[in-house]
């Protein structure tokens, strides 16, 4: 069997499993566990188990109804770990502006914790908007959730809409994809930029790239003397901001939390 060299048969662990399950009832069916960390309807995840997808501490799985415990076994899914915290939680937030991406401020500052208030424990945003900019900040308490997603080694795209003080031509948005910008911390490029509509006055652009610097869209467009009036980040990675309204948030399904750590190769 190509790909599972030197591990037990599926259907001998199955069972060793199973009888197991049979003097101890502890534990979930892995089904639903997997149901539960989004990966598809209960029948879906059944279909996976018995596809021979699933691995339990390495070993394949195709066994129905076999239990299993998340907090001290392994679950794997094409060879991908399945992360299922029943504590752990994910947020989606639209940020308003003149509210700092911060949890506490000793200015006093209205922040993202007058938000959220004290419902969640340990939340922290992934990543900041600027007191200025508005819109989609994903928040977190699963560290490992929130280092990748951070990490510019994984280059989560971000999108924005940015209303643009005068009038640009499409020749500025594909010179910032193609040669981009020059700043005082490096060289950037735009990843998508396309002009929503334009005026003589002002210019609306959805830019999409992966750079995390501070303010880099504002400094970008500052950089070739076009000032950003109005900044709304709509997307990061896979989870839209969508028709949240500003000042609210929500729970991210597990469907979206598994997308999001798909991205970032959890």
């Amino acid at each position: 069997m190509s790909g599972h060299v030197g591990r037990t048969m599926p259907n001998a662990y199955s069972r060793a499993l199973k009888a197991h399950d049979d003097n101890n009832n502890e534990g979930i069916r892995l089904q639903k566990i997997l149901a539960q960390a989004g990966f598809g309807s209960r029948r879906k995840c059944e279909q996976m188990i018995t596809d021979g997808r699933v691995e339990v501490d390495g070993e394949l799985v195709t066994e129905l109804g076999t239990r299993v415990d998340p907090k001290k076994q392994h679950i794997r899914v094409d060879g991908s770990r399945v992360h299922l915290n029943p504590n752990h939680v994910t947020l989606a937030l639209n940020k308003p502006k003149k509210v700092l991406s911060a949890m506490d401020d000793p200015k006093g500052r209205y922040t993202l914790a007058d938000i959220i208030g004290d419902k969640y424990e340990r939340v922290f945003h992934m990543g900041r908007l600027d007191y200025d900019s508005e819109g989609l900040i994903l928040m977190t308490n699963d560290g490992e959730l929130s280092q990748h997603v951070m990490h510019p080694k994984y280059e989560v795209e971000k999108t924005y809409i940015a209303t643009i003080d005068g009038k640009i031509g499409g020749n500025v948005c594909r010179r910032l994809v193609t040669q981009g910008v020059q700043l005082d911390d490096g060289l950037v490029k735009l990843d998508h930029c396309a002009i929503i509509d334009a005026n003589r006055d002002q210019t609306i652009v959805k830019v999409v790239l992966h750079s995390g610097k501070n303010r880099i869209v504002r400094r970008i467009f500052g950089a070739i003397g076009y000032p950003v009036r109005r900044l709304v980040r709509t997307q990061i990675g896979p989870i839209k901001l969508g028709d949240l309204k500003s000042g609210t948030y929500r729970v991210l399904s597990q469907v979206e939390v598994r997308s999001l750590q798909k991205e970032v190769g959890l």
